[in-house]
């Protein structure tokens, strides 16, 4: 798989994602999704994290373009901040590393409703929208849950069937795409499902649900869709994950997989 670009194209074109997480707590999960994004091909990855785990963030790679948000947690007096930033992105990965502060919430709610731009809701992003669902149903949004957070926003158990009821019942066009992780991802928009069967064990370590939000922002912003972007991302991560195991066994680490991703790419 190889995404074509055009050969006069400046810094930018091909790609901006903006990722929004991180907390004094967690803050390798929005490194690892901005660097998945850089690997796939966008141009920029911007970071946006609360003080201490920008800091942080930014020692991590010369890479990464990180924007401070002042204090331990994100929260509403920096949506001035983001909505900058916003306007520049292609689209934006909400969650990684957030925390569950009541002030991040809130703010995480905000940002949604006034994002007109694709967005990628993982982790603790999806535990701040399970009571505020109405929110995303006119907007463009892939969600990346596990079995337990499908289950936690859904209300019914973590099956392709109600993934697929999920994603198209609730949604006024066939705006949401449905990322359930498992040994088999469903990848559905409601209208059409797809499977994915590449990945192993090995990728129950930490960080690799990050780089998989990574992947997918990474390829809307060089312009495919929402639900080909899930679908492919899911097999780039999976067979990024498989070359490691082949390397590793299953002494692998998210870092690792993401510098398999260019590998992954020529397998697909």
């Amino acid at each position: 798989m190889i995404l074509e670009r055009n050969p006069n194209s400046h810094k930018g074109d091909n790609g901006k994602v903006l990722i929004i997480g991180g907390s004094e707590r967690y803050t390798g999960a929005p490194a690892l999704s901005a660097l998945a994004a850089l690997r796939i091909g966008s141009d920029l990855a911007y970071v946006a994290a609360p003080g201490r785990a920008a800091d942080i963030i930014a020692s991590f790679s010369p890479d990464l373009i990180t924007i401070k948000l002042e204090g331990a947690h994100l929260n509403r007096t920096h949506l001035t901040e983001i909505d900058l930033h916003l306007n520049k992105a292609d689209v934006v990965v909400i969650g990684p590393g957030l925390g569950v502060d009541p002030e991040t919430i809130d703010a995480v709610i905000s940002i949604i409703k006034k994002c007109n731009k694709p967005m990628v809701i993982d982790a603790d992003g999806l535990k701040a929208i399970k009571d505020s669902l109405d929110l995303i149903w006119d907007k463009q949004v892939v969600l990346t849950p596990h079995r337990e957070e499908f289950e936690l926003i859904s209300g019914t158990k973590a099956t392709a069937e109600n993934a697929r009821k999920f994603a198209g019942e609730n949604a006024k066009e066939t705006n949401i795409v449905i990322l359930l992780k498992g040994p088999i991802d469903i990848i559905t928009n409601g209208d059409k499902i797809g499977k994915n069967s590449t990945g192993n064990p090995g990728m129950t370590v930490g960080g690799t649900g990050d780089v998989l939000s990574g992947i997918v922002a990474g390829l809307i912003s060089q312009g495919l869709s929402l639900f080909d972007a899930a679908y492919y991302a899911a097999k780039i991560n999976g067979t990024a994950g498989d070359l490691c195991k082949d390397r590793y066994e299953y002494g692998f680490t998210a870092t690792d997989v993401i510098q398999k991703i260019p590998d992954a790419l020529k397998n697909i």
